[in-house]
This record gives C-alpha cells, sequence and structure tokens, in this order.
C-alpha cells in the first residue's frame, strides 16, 4: 500500500479512484512554502502524515527529526487556522508517544507521554504543539484539532529501511538470508487500511461536534512478537526462504521491547474495528508483495483489492 510519505512532504491529492496522483509537494519545515500551499489549495480539513518515521534513523539525524515532525506539525497548524476554510486538522503521531517502562500493559489516551528515542521524543513535542493548538482553538476560534495514535501499521508498497516486512520482502524477492533483530520484541502490528478508514471517521466525527483530543488505534489482541510476524511471512511467502534470529535482545536501550495499545475509545465513540485481525494483516502484506514482485500484478490493482476487501459486507 503506497503509504510511506517521502520525509518532509505533504502532498495535494487529487482523486482518480485508487489511482489518486500526487500533484505537488513541498517540505513542511518551510512555513510560508506550507501556508501558501494550504492558502491556494483552500481545503476543508487537513490530514497531516508528513514525517521523518523511523527510530533508528532518528538516532542520526535527530536534529532533522525534531524540524520535520516538531517545527513540521506547528507549521501545519498555523498555516491551517490562518486559512479560513480549514475547519479541521488531524495530526498524526504515533503510539510510541507514551511512557514505555516494558510493562505490557496496553496504552490508553489519558496515559502520560514521554519520548524516549529522538523520534518518539519528537512525536511527544508534536503532541505537545496539537494541545497548544487545541487551547488556542477553545480561547480563540479555529479550525477543530485532533492527534491520532497507530500501531505498527504494515501494507504493500512499504520500502523503508529497518522495518521488518519490508526487510523480509527484499531478502525473500533476491533469495538471500534475512538477519531478523529482537525476535521477541511484541509490536501491534495492523493493516494500513485499518488506521487510516479510523482516521476519516475520525475527522468526520470532530466536524459533526463529537468533543475528542486524542484517539489510539490498534488491534483488538495481544501484541504479536517479530518471531511470530516473520514465521507467518515465511508461511505464505510461495519460494524458500532464509531467516536467521538472534537469540539475544538488541539495542537494548534504543527500542522498546514490548508494546501494547488500547483502542476501546475510538471503537466506542466512533464505531471503528479492524477490517484485519494481525495475523490477517502480515497474511495481506505478504500476499500483496507476491502479486506484485512474482505474479507482476500492477501495484494499483493489488491495492484496489484489499480496498474491496476493507470495505466489503
Amino acid at each position: 500500500m503506497g503509504f510511506h510519505f517521502p520525509l518532509n512532504k505533504i502532498h495535494f491529492i487529487q482523486e482518480r479512484g485508487v489511482q489518486a496522483r500526487l500533484q505537488n509537494h513541498i517540505d513542511v519545515r518551510n512555513f510560508d512554502s506550507v501556508h501558501q500551499f494550504i492558502t491556494n489549495h483552500k481545503p476543508s480539513a487537513v490530514i497531516h502524515l508528513a514525517a521523518q518515521p523511523l527510530v533508528l534513523e532518528s538516532y542520526l539525524t535527530p536534529r532533522e527529526t525534531f524540524e520535520t515532525n516538531v517545527t513540521g506539525t506547528v507549521n501545519i497548524l498555523e498555516s491551517s487556522f490562518k486559512t479560513d476554510s480549514v475547519q479541521a486538522v488531524l495530526v498524526v503521531t504515533t503510539d510510541k508517544v507514551y511512557r514505555n517502562s516494558d510493562s505490557e500493559v496496553a496504552f490508553i489516551e489519558s496515559d502520560p507521554l514521554r519520548g524516549k528515542d529522538p523520534y518518539s521524543a519528537s512525536k511527544v513535542g508534536a503532541e505537545a504543539a496539537v494541545a497548544a493548538w487545541q487551547q488556542i482553538s477553545l480561547v480563540s476560534g479555529g479550525p477543530k484539532v485532533i492527534s491520532v495514535r497507530a500501531g505498527n501499521v504494515i501494507g504493500g508498497g512499504d520500502w523503508a529501511k529497518d522495518r521488518i516486512i519490508p526487510e523480509l520482502v527484499r531478502g525473500f524477492s533476491k533469495n538471500e538470508l534475512v538477519l531478523v533483530r529482537n525476535p521477541e520484541s511484541t509490536r501491534p502490528w495492523q493493516h494500513v487500511l485499518d488506521p487510516l478508514r479510523g482516521y476519516v471517521m475520525a475527522l468526520e466525527a470532530i466536524l459533526n461536534g463529537a468533543v475528542v483530543d486524542t484517539l489510539n488505534f490498534g488491534p483488538d489482541s495481544q501484541s504479536l512478537s517479530v518471531q511470530e510476524v516473520v514465521e507467518i511471512s515465511k508461511a505464505n511467502w510461495p519460494l524458500p526462504t532464509f531467516v536467521e534470529f538472534s537469540n539475544v535482545f538488541h539495542d537494548k536501550g534504543i527500542e522498546a521491547k514490548t508494546l501494547q495499545l488500547e483502542s476501546k475509545m475510538a471503537r466506542s465513540i466512533l464505531c471503528w474495528n479492524n477490517r484485519w485481525n494481525q495475523a490477517d494483516s502480515v497474511v495481506a502484506t505478504i500476499k500483496w508483495w507476491d502479486k506484485v514482485l512474482n505474479k507482476s500484478i500492477p501495484p494499483v490493482d493489488a491495492c484496489q483489492s484489499d480496498l474491496d476487501f476493507l470495505f466489503s459486507n
């Protein structure tokens, strides 16, 4: 699924069914460009997904990560508030904003926030900006603002570095050995279309008068381990695969070992639910890549198949 937005970019999308075309792009770190962009296109609502989204990359480029994730968010919010057409802004942050002590307790929206690494800290900064502009809206008027936090999204089309399924697919497709770190680590995996549908539902809700500042979107079951994700992936790739697991927990202090996300509020307020469970999300992602890489099915057709399933009864 083409959900991995280029770093620092915001896009104006002109719908053509699933063949939406990315028309223009700008750097969210440049306020003048952002403001001119939003002013020119006069949207009624803004969904902000642009980010530097990688934890390990954030250790290498911490300043750039903060500039993109914090300053970029500030620029989006300020420009939206200065544009009369904008009625609502939805800011996508991450489930990694919560203070995580590896307790395996599922996080709820009111839990304390604390960024451990540069990426999660920058997203906590984005949450602080959201809270500030929510207060501005309350006191002085302006668009409604909501932040949304999703679990680890997966789906076809993501080639990002240091993500488990892209790393597996790269190795599988080249018949190469894949070295997997931290097999016992757990994450709330979900198909990218599930939270995206939730984001639209959240936006509609606040535009229709719902009073909610933040919503979690995650699976409704215990988080799967990295090893479980790998085994499901191997079982659904049609060709031989070669994977080697590390027997120790690497990167101690860099990435959290466990993560659980509670989404009862979204289910209650929006009647939102997951179309794919965690295992099925992995299967759907691997099958997307099988279609595209092994069967030469156009990516847009593979995406359409997932969309058909999302909206089927």
